[in-house]
């Protein structure tokens, strides 16, 4: 009895050890939101004399923040969306169907994961301006799904090649066709894995700023990312509201996990019983 309260003790000791070094970071740019920039620089764990508000109606209305926020939010949903869609299907065809050129196909995906996002800048930003693409959010998110597609379709493809393929033969007896099997059957039972590649490729999205800033120049087109730039001067940087708008920006997130955490474990966990 013993031991399990000292393991019990020691499971508490990590978990509250673990929540408060989570936690820390977001305390810490609270509370240089609320401070100007000698007491940031001064000092950044004290706690502030007087609490500056005013760095959240700076970042409000001179970068636009709740704009930013919805901008972003649109962006990464789509593009999330986007990519869990199509990465599917085609992990479908390469982990289920055999044609020629299978290998090539899946092997030049596995290029696409490996190289380089900042290498493409200068081509992108030439096609966008050929295309009328600057300033337009179907190209930020074409962007986007292009680079995360080879790497969910890599997941994808290796997880469902790990699923036994009598229970495509079962379906199949039942009735069901290619898009039947894959939605009703292997789409649910991949659950774990959609999870993960939708949370990379959300949080990508969400906080992407070189594209983001090349591509975007229109005040009411910015991202949270683009939108922070907005206090960066030549000889200047206001950091308090900055840090103001991070805390703006973080705060969907929080909420969207809020929400959807059990529904996220609940799935996961469906998906390994499944499996």
């Amino acid at each position: 009895m013993r031991k399990r309260n000292v393991g019990k003790i020691i499971i508490y000791l990590f978990a509250i050890f673990w929540t408060v070094m989570t936690l820390f970071p977001l305390l810490i740019t609270f509370l240089c939101s609320v401070k100007d920039n000698s007491g940031i620089t001064l000092g950044m764990f004290s706690w502030p004399k007087v609490f500056q508000w005013s760095n959240y109606v700076d970042a409000i209305q001179a970068a636009h923040i709740l704009r930013a926020v919805m901008n972003s939010l649109f962006v990464s949903l789509v593009s999330t969306m986007a990519v869990i869609i199509i990465g599917m299907f085609a992990a479908y065809v390469l982990s289920r169907k055999k044609f020629k050129m299978r290998g090539i196909i899946y092997s030049l995906f596995l290029v696409g994961v490996m190289v380089p996002v900042h290498c493409t800048i200068i081509p992108i930003s030439g096609m966008a301006t050929i295309t009328g693409g600057k300033n337009t959010f179907w190209f930020l998110i074409l962007i986007y799904i292009a680079f995360n597609l080879s790497q969910a379709i890599f997941l994808f493809t290796g997880y469902l090649k790990g699923i036994d393929k009598e229970l495509d033969e079962a379906a199949i007896i039942d009735g069901c066709n290619d898009f039947q099997l894959l939605t009703r059957i292997l789409f649910p039972v991949s659950i774990p894995i959609i999870s993960t590649e939708a949370i990379l490729a959300f949080i990508y999205g969400y906080g992407e700023l070189i594209f983001a800033m090349i591509l975007m120049t229109d005040v009411n087109k910015y991202t949270v990312s683009r939108a922070m730039l907005t206090f960066q001067g030549g000889y200047n940087v206001s950091l308090g509201p900055i840090f103001a708008c991070i805390i703006i920006a973080v705060l969907p997130m929080v909420l969207i996990y809020i929400l959807f955490h059990e529904k996220v474990q609940e799935g996961m966990l469906t998906g390994a019983v499944k499996g």
